[in-house]
């Protein structure tokens, strides 16, 4: 009988020692301490029976009295094992669960880099294939990134006359190089963009330099069209005076003003499609 009260009572406590708390495992120890110096009487008490026949009925019955209590005992944190046992998985499947949303979301997280790094990657072919087509070594072209969009930026000087918006025969073999790498690119579009200095402008029809800057970029797009490029891709944009690369108080700042960009924009939808609806699920926490 000794021996399984002490199995049953060890094993209770392996049980519950990684169930329960410190303070509940140091009061069940304490416990199975005192349930063992009480079968430890016991075993001396029973010893001492065999040579006092006449009393080891009465004390034989007294402990297994007790004993049958201790195995209540043991049978009801049995079950309060049970009960924690039940609420140590749930809690393993909620940690599960987290872990999987953590890698759902570090999923989405590289989706997007992913994203980024092939339109990063669309950029600089598109830079390169510009600078190559169009000249990077002319003082008067520059081809740059600005905020992730790819431009052309010509002086006037090579486009107009001054205060004409009529392109000159030269700028023609400007906008020649530019209609190669447009018409080699059929899913970009381009923005032909009008920029003026602050000097007002009034003649014929034209009023302002409003008028002016997006006069000029018409007449740009028309030649481009005529040079092959598909019109569904051209943009016309007129910036008047307000957008300066420098202060307009010399003439050679007036003159850095006064430009053109063509400003190169890939169609690259599916990839801010994706961006943007990964974002709403990273912010609604999905």
């Amino acid at each position: 009988m000794k021996k399984k009260i002490l199995l049953l009572s060890a094993a209770s406590l392996l049980m519950l020692s990684s169930c329960v708390s410190k303070k509940e495992f140091l009061s069940l120890e304490q416990k199975h301490k005192e349930t063992k110096d009480l079968l430890d009487a016991a075993t001396l008490k029973l010893n001492v029976c065999l040579d006092e026949k006449s009393n080891a009925s009465a004390k034989a019955l007294a402990l297994e009295a007790k004993a049958s209590a201790l195995e209540d005992r043991i049978s009801d944190l049995k079950s309060s094992n049970n009960n924690l046992t039940i609420l140590s998985t749930k809690g393993a499947t909620n940690v599960e669960k987290t872990l999987e949303s953590i890698k759902e979301k570090e999923l989405k997280i590289t989706r997007l880099q992913d994203a980024l790094t092939q339109k990063d990657s669309v950029t600089l072919a598109l830079v390169t294939s510009l600078k190559r087509e169009v000249g990077i070594n002319d003082p008067d072209i520059e081809v740059n990134v600005e905020k992730g969009v790819v431009f052309i930026s010509i002086a006037d000087k090579l486009l107009f006359k001054s205060g004409s918006f009529n392109v000159t025969e030269k700028a023609k073999g400007v906008l020649t190089k530019v209609a190669k790498v447009v018409n080699s690119k059929p899913d970009f579009e381009c923005m032909i963009e009008g920029h003026t200095d602050n000097i007002p402008y009034s003649k014929g029809v034209l009023i302002d330099n409003w008028d002016l800057s997006v006069k000029r970029s018409t007449s740009i797009i028309r030649v481009l069209q005529e040079l092959g490029v598909n019109p569904g891709q051209l943009i016309a944009a007129g910036r008047s005076s307000y957008v300066p690369l420098v202060e307009n108080n010399t003439l050679e700042n007036r003159a850095t003003n006064r430009r053109t960009r063509v400003v190169v924009l890939p169609k690259i939808d599916q990839f801010y499609e994706m961006i943007e609806k990964e974002m709403k699920n990273l912010e609604a926490g999905k």
